[in-house]
């Protein structure tokens, strides 16, 4: 909450459940890492390619210079979950992509398989929200995804907007 001259003043709430949300997504990524997907369980993530942090192939950064979203379902390998990102090893076209994405990065988190979503907004550097991004086409999806949707909670639902 900012005053009239753009200080900050009390708590940013709001910062505090993205946070909070976003320990979501590294948990569910934790519980994959040990015990793999169980089911049908598989996670629809995307997130910010020009974010710090991330690292990408050139081919997959140029396709996608902004958004891209991933499946992790069946063609995943090398899943690493640490404090502030992960990383993963994805197949397009039978080639090994792999890639760091910092959880800070993350615009969106699905689980289809249960109609579980979230999204949110991208933080900089200094953990300030910079808002919601378009979410990205279906070709920017590793192999095996298939289009499903789920109910995605949104915070600006919950934000309150000065008058």
């Amino acid at each position: 909450m900012e005053n009239d001259d753009g200080q900050q003043v009390g708590l940013n709430y709001e910062l505090l459940v993205e946070d909070a949300l976003r320990s979501v997504v590294r948990g569910s990524l934790l519980i994959a890492q040990k015990a793999g997907l169980p089911g049908d369980t598989h996670f629809y993530i995307s997130f910010k390619t020009d974010y710090p942090g991330v690292e990408l192939a050139d081919d997959l950064k140029i396709k996608h210079p902004d958004i891209m979203t991933i499946v992790l379902q069946h063609q995943y390998a090398d899943l690493e979950v640490d404090d502030d990102s992960f990383s993963v090893t994805l197949f397009f076209g039978g080639k090994p992509s792999p890639m760091i994405v910092p959880f800070a990065s993350v615009t969106g988190f699905n689980d289809p398989s249960v109609g579980f979503g979230l999204q949110f907004g991208t933080l900089d550097e200094d953990n300030e929200d910079l808002g919601d991004s378009d979410q990205s086409s279906p070709d920017a999806k590793a192999e095996n995804g298939e289009e499903t949707t789920a109910d995605v909670v949104s915070l600006d639902t919950f934000r309150n907007r000065p008058n």
